[in-house]
């Protein structure tokens, strides 16, 4: 018989976050849901009751991200799947950024779920399991122009997840990196831009022509997929979420490849020899 689960969801109140939170009380498991504004999901204590514990919620917010995971897990006595999903995404040609917008853009994306992690180890450390889920993209593999910023975030929680796996497996702890394609959540329209140079337009445009209607993804089929990888023993480091991703990534890892190997007398000869 499967034992219910313990979620602790941030940006819990739309797209992927709201999809999951409720799949996840749909099956009979438990739920501490977060978010900036939690009137967004107060429906949800109206259908699942004590089922759900909703709290306020800004991630960029250290002390308060530290007291909702302990309220959280005192509430519940336990928690076993952390999904770090708070994030939104500052779309903008390098020349184009102003800096304080890229540094929010961090604060929410990696140092929000930097914190979320911190908060959450010692308590699952202490019950000997656990499973974090962290939210890249694609753009976490592979960034592409005007999305510099969104994809150094996503590439930074790539490298913070794949440290963590390594340093918290022998306690038990599982770590996932989740890197969803296109999908019809909303997520574009909580993006924020700077404001444009006519110099960027022509490649703006044809990076957006680039994107096809058919391969944004249904974003209510990925529930399915995430239940299926809290509940498995061993997970995945990475997962990618949608039906034509894989084909590209092999692609950019192929590239890289050759262009490793294209240079790499010049690479060997930098080692040079010990005197």
């Amino acid at each position: 018989m499967r034992q219910e689960k313990i979620w602790f969801v941030t940006g819990a109140s739309s797209g992927f976050g709201l999809i999951w939170t409720e799949a996840a009380l749909q099956r009979g498991d438990k739920v501490v849901a977060t978010a900036r504004d939690p009137k967004k999901i107060d429906n949800l204590v109206k259908t699942y009751g004590d089922s759900v514990l909703v709290l306020p919620l800004d991630v960029t917010k250290r002390d308060a991200v530290f007291g909702a995971v302990e309220q959280g897990h005192h509430h519940f006595g336990r928690l076993d799947v952390i999904l770090c999903n708070a994030g939104y995404a500052y779309m903008s040609a390098i020349e184009e950024i102003e800096l304080s917008e890229a540094r929010a853009n961090f604060e929410t994306n990696v140092f929000g779920t930097l914190s979320v992690i911190q908060a959450a180890l010692p308590l699952l450390r202490a019950q000997g399991s656990g499973h974090i889920l962290t939210m890249s993209s694609i753009g976490g593999v592979a960034s592409f122009p005007t999305a510099g910023i969104y994809g150094a975030t996503k590439f930074a929680l790539e490298s913070l997840t794949e440290s963590l796996a390594g340093e918290v497996a022998g306690f038990g702890i599982k770590t996932t990196i989740i890197e969803p394609g296109s999908f019809s959540t909303g997520f574009g329209a909580a993006r924020k831009m700077a404001p444009t140079m006519d110099v960027y337009d022509d490649l703006r445009h044809a990076i957006r022509a680039g994107f096809k209607p058919e391969t944004t993804g249904n974003p209510l089929a990925t529930a399915e997929a995430i239940l299926s990888l809290v509940d498995v023993e061993e997970p995945p480091l990475r997962l990618i979420l949608g039906d034509w991703l894989l084909p590209i990534l092999k692609d950019v890892y192929q590239e890289r490849i050759n262009t490793w190997e294209n240079w790499a007398k010049v690479s060997n000869s930098a080692q040079g020899t010990q005197s």
